[in-house]
């Protein structure tokens, strides 16, 4: 056996033990969608808002922040379920094409450690909304930074690029403490401008090099 059939060797190897303890059937396409399906989300939320401060600076009335409060939540909520079906459908296709099975032990471990945080977080946000009125600035600012601590505890049962985007969201999020009235921006470019960075860096790191090859 020559050097280069010894590395193959390693090689596939290391790919039976990575199919093994990772979930490798993520797309970069799903992040993609996702990032998308978020600014459009950002674009109607930013209206919503301001048809409010337009409806508030002129006394409108039936305009109250019960209201838009509500609104925001479910335009959040439809963008949520949107991205979530994207991120299933293209999983399915790249599990589908990998040939792996989509729910086994490590799916779940990887679920449980991404809800873990997200579900705090969700908490989190829900008492800030209903027992802080003052506080309704930090919102957007607490769901990048639950949202990238998620990224970070799940990373460890896939590829280690969702490490680094668990990073990036803390630290704009902890930016985006500190920039109250911008909290929408930043949201969107979590969500978003970053999402749709790290699907492009996926696609091309892990599905365009693999389709090249065959």
């Amino acid at each position: 056996m020559n050097q280069q059939e010894q590395l193959d060797t390693l090689n596939d190897i290391r790919n039976i033990m990575n199919r093994s303890s990772k979930f490798i059937s993520l797309s970069g396409l799903s992040g993609i969608f996702a990032g998308i399906t978020a600014l459009v989300g950002a674009y109607f939320a930013h209206q919503a808002i301001s048809d409010y401060t337009h409806s508030f600076r002129n006394k409108y009335e039936g305009v109250n922040v019960v209201f838009i409060e509500g609104k925001l939540i479910l335009i959040a909520l439809i963008v949520l379920v949107i991205a979530l079906l994207g991120g299933v459908f293209f999983t399915y296709r790249q599990s589908k094409k990998k040939n792996l099975p989509i729910w086994d032990n490590t799916t779940k471990k990887l679920l449980i450690n991404l809800a873990i945080p997200l579900i705090s977080g969700g908490c989190f946000v829900l008492a800030l909304l209903f027992n802080h009125n003052n506080a309704v600035g930090l919102i957007a600012p607490s769901t990048l930074i639950f949202y990238g601590l998620a990224l970070i505890n799940a990373s460890k049962y896939t590829y280690s690029d969702i490490r680094f985007l668990g990073i990036c969201e803390i630290i704009l999020g902890i930016i985006a403490m500190f920039n109250i009235g911008l909290g929408l921006y930043f949201w969107a470019f979590g969500f978003g401008v970053l999402h749709i960075l790290y699907g492009l860096i996926m696609y091309f790191k892990y599905e365009k090099s693999v389709r090249s090859k065959v």
